[in-house]
Order: structure tokens, then sequence, then C-alpha cells
């Protein structure tokens, strides 16, 4: 019989602690609010370390060498290629379904072309190399989709472009700015990981029952999908879009506040004082803006965050940047949260190889409120 205590019961199961790990932490500094990947400040990682070298801290444990980062670099180089009957159904699949169900399906096949399914779902090392091989191939698929949705043929990976310039080459067919290229780098780095989060917490539990990596991974694309996760940032994209411009922005936002209307992009389950991503991608998407001659967004974006914050308290979280900064080189509303998947799996496979590393199955309790206890009335007798 279960000793939990009825009396406890937290919603959302927010504020509980299900795991202890290594990977991240959301309190920061001392307990002063923050992220840090594996003890390193987010500040400091965006500040100086690609995503590549941030995926192999997540995976191994450490930030790379220089060895360490080319050999990684060529592993996940020459994994980036998608097997046929998956470029195939690819095309099969009906126009204009949700990328992300694309994304989740594709991540399923996936599994049945690793040289290593059968591999015990205990064994680290493989599971390391699964992560590796999904880090590579995911960008592939999405992009692959994405241009078949459009028409167009998939653009093979290039091997002589590093793992930002080669998606958004593979998706528009040019190599990106160099501006282009460092801030699309930096959203990965900022997306990469987060704790324990409904995604995250999702691929854990399923691998809890010792499935495998893949199946985590399916999972928590799914619980990703959600616009109270992963969608917020497609939802952010759409609050710009119903203000349409700048002189409508300040009217606009004082009627939905009015409204009690919830703004995507704002606030979050955790950072009480501000999301640290969304201050570190904020000044890009000034940069890019000036880039590509399109400063509109900015100018309304402001005036509403500046409206949240003060009047309701609720700081922008990373969504509410990272929504112009892809507008703004050109990718469409639906993939933003497959990007953010993309970027996301290097967590997910690390937080499911360490819940396989030390596993313990996942099976909290629920208060029950249903009827009391109750007789069972003979069907001819039934009022």
């Amino acid at each position: 019989m279960s000793t939990a205590s009825e009396d406890h019961y937290y919603p959302g199961l927010e504020g509980v602690i299900a795991n202890e790990t290594a990977i991240s932490n959301v309190e920061g500094k001392q307990g002063a609010g923050g992220l840090e990947y594996r003890g390193y400040q987010i500040e400091d990682l965006a500040a100086t370390v690609s995503y590549p070298e941030t995926a192999y801290l997540l995976l191994h444990g450490e930030l790379p060498t220089r060895a360490e980062l080319e050999a990684f670099q060529s592993r996940t180089r020459a994994a980036r290629a998608l097997p046929g009957p998956l470029i195939a159904l690819l095309g099969q699949i009906p126009k204009g379904n949700h990328p992300m169900d694309v994304l989740r399906t594709s991540v399923s096949v996936l599994a049945h072309f690793d040289p290593e399914v059968n591999a015990p779902p205990t064994d680290h090392a493989a599971n390391v190399r699964k992560a590796e091989r999904m880090l590579a191939q995911m960008p592939t698929a999405v992009a692959a989709r994405e241009r078949i949705d459009r028409g167009q043929e998939p653009l093979a990976p290039r091997a002589d472009l590093d793992f930002s310039s080669n998606f958004l080459y593979m998706i528009s067919g040019e190599v990106p700015s160099e501006a282009m290229h460092k801030a699309f780098d930096l959203s990965l780095v900022l997306y990469a990981e987060h704790e324990l989060n409904a995604s995250t917490f999702s691929g854990r539990v399923t691998v809890s029952t010792l499935s495998d990596i893949y199946s985590g991974i399916v999972a928590a694309i799914g619980t990703l999908k959600g616009s109270l996760h992963g969608g917020a940032n497609e939802e952010a994209w759409k609050v710009l879009e119903r203000v349409g411009s700048p002189e409508k922005a300040e009217s606009w936002i004082q009627d939905a506040l009015a409204r009690k209307e919830r703004i995507m992009g704002f606030g979050h389950r955790v950072y009480k004082n501000g999301d640290p991503r969304a201050r570190i991608l904020k000044t890009h998407c000034a940069a890019l803006a000036a880039e590509v001659g399109e400063d509109r967004w900015e100018r309304i974006a402001e005036p509403i965050e500046k409206a949240v914050t003060e009047q309701k308290a609720l700081p922008a979280n990373v969504d509410w940047p990272s929504a112009r900064l892809y507008h703004y080189m050109g990718l469409e509303i639906h993939i933003y949260t497959p990007i953010f998947a993309m970027a996301r799996v290097a967590g997910w496979a690390a937080h499911i190889i360490e819940q396989l590393d030390h596993n313990r199955l996942m099976r909290p309790r629920a208060r029950y409120i249903g009827p009391p206890n109750r007789q069972v009335v003979p069907i001819d007798k039934r009022q």
C-alpha cells in the first residue's frame, strides 16, 4: 500500500521534485534564478559556445576539446542523410499536415534503420551513438519535408557546412549570412535543454519502463507539439501578426489586457523574474531586423513587452524574441516548433540516457474524486 499522503496534491506537478539530474539547473547561481547546462551559465555558453559544442556537452558531460569536437562533427555530418524509404514517405504524407506530426513519424521511422536498433535500452554507449544520429538526421527530415510541402525537391546535406548553416541551406538553397548563422546557432544553444519541462518529463517517463531512446524522443516530440509548450513560439508570432502595425500596438495591448486575454510569449512556470534566454536573444532580433530592413516587428513587439511586463508582471520568455528572429530568417511559422525539437533533442537524449543509467519506473498516484464506494445493481433493476 502507498504511504503517499493524500493531503499533498500539486496540480500540474508544480514544484514537485521527481528526478535528480546532473544535466541542467534552472535555479541558477546560488539559487538566484537563471539557467545552467552541466554547471555552465547560459550567458557564458551563449557568448562563446556553438550548438555542436553544446550538444556534445549535454550528451558527453564535458565541453569538447578541439579534437573531440572535430570527431563529433565528423560523425554527425556523416549521419545527416536520410534513408530512401523515409524520403519517399515524406512525399506521401498529405500536404498541410502539422510538421510536428511529420517529425514524430520521421523519428519513429529512423529507429527502424538505426544500425543498433536491437541494442539493449540500458546500453549507455549505444544510446549516445543513437542520440548523435538523431541529432544529425532530424534537421534533414524537417528541411526535406518543408521543401516537399512547397513543391520543391529536398536538398542533400552539405558536409562543408556546420550544423546551423547546413539546416538553413537545406531550407532555402542559400548559405546564410554570418549574422543569420550566428543568431540561428545561438537560438539552438538556448533551446537545447531546460531541465524537467513537460516534453523532457514525458521522455523520461517513457523510458522508465525500459522502452528505447527512440520511443522516448517520439513521446517528447508529441508533448512539445502543444501550444502551451513548444507551440508557444508559433502563437507569439500570431500575436504580432494580429496587431499588424506599430501604430496599433499600444491600443491593442491595452485592450487585450483589459479583456484579460492571455498573451503568448510571456511568463514562465519557473522564471518569475524573467527568462535569461529571452534577454540574450532580444539583441539579435534587433540586429537581424536591421540586416533585412524590417524593423516594424520590433516596433510592434516593444510596447507589448513593456505593457505585459509592467502591468502583469510577466516578463518575456524565449518564445517572444525567437518568433521574430525566425521570421527575419525567412522561416515559415509552422516549422518554428520543429526547429525547437531539433535543438532540444540533445537535452532530451541526455535526460533519457540519465534516466536509463539510474532507472526507477515512474508511477505517481492520483487523488480519487469520483463517487464513493457503490454496489453494482443488476441490469434489470437499474433506473
